[in-house]
């Protein structure tokens, strides 16, 4: 299954830079190990940005998070950054 989720700029980059290999968020959406999600980059000013990553979910907990959260480890898989309405 492939989840589509916003994510602010200064996590996206963070993300595409292999320094931040997690997301705590909501568990709304039941994911699961091996899940994909799609991380587009949006900014509450401009809406989203075009720029993207494709993550791969290979970690889930709760523990110490608020009822109804998670943490999950994910695995960079590809990303797409748009500069000047060009992505590269």
């Amino acid at each position: 299954m492939t989840h589509q989720l916003k994510i602010l700029p200064e996590y996206f980059q963070s993300v595409v830079s292999g320094v931040k290999t997690f997301e705590i968020r909501k568990n709304d959406r039941d994911f699961q190990v091996d899940d994909e999600v799609l991380l587009q980059e949006w900014t509450l000013s401009e809406g989203y940005t075009g720029a993207q990553a494709l993550v791969r979910i290979t970690y889930i907990t709760d523990y110490a998070q608020r009822e109804g959260y998670i943490v999950f480890a994910h695995q960079l898989v590809s990303h797409s950054i748009v500069q000047g309405g060009e992505s590269k």
